[in-house]
């Protein structure tokens, strides 16, 4: 089995050690073995787990969540549909997300055509207007 410090590993994952042992400091990670020299080593089952962090942080997860799959992972009462669930809830807030970056995206077009002279001075500018009555 492949072993790994935590440069090695941090660099196959794609993110910096700091982040390794923020992720340990968390429990995402499990304390790692250590080597005589006292370096901490890492294994395949390390190197899996991280990559799982990252990909469920791409689609979304918040730490807290990844920790819950972890947890559901492990649990042997849970179910496919538990695991369903979680993400039914993270789909609702990447829709409310989206609802919310298309709501602002529409005032920021407003305030954009609301500016039709450019030479106007910042003070007389209607979108810095409209922001400080907001």
């Amino acid at each position: 089995m492949a072993e790994y410090f935590v440069g090695q590993l941090a660099e196959e994952v794609g993110i910096n050690t700091e982040t390794v042992r923020y992720y340990e400091k968390l429990k995402l990670l499990p304390k790692p073995k250590r080597k005589e020299s006292r370096y901490r080593i890492y294994d395949e089952t390390d190197l899996k787990r991280l990559l799982f962090v990252k990909r469920a942080k791409e689609l979304g997860f918040t730490l807290k969540e990844i920790k819950e799959l972890f947890g559901l992972r492990r649990d042997s009462e849970a179910k496919c549909g538990d695991v369903k669930h979680l993400t039914e809830h993270k789909l609702q807030d990447v829709d409310n997300r989206i609802r919310d970056l298309k709501n602002i995206r529409s005032v920021l077009v407003k305030l954009i055509n609301q500016c039709v002279n450019e030479e106007v001075s910042s003070d007389e500018c209607p979108i810095l207007e409209v922001i400080e009555i907001t």
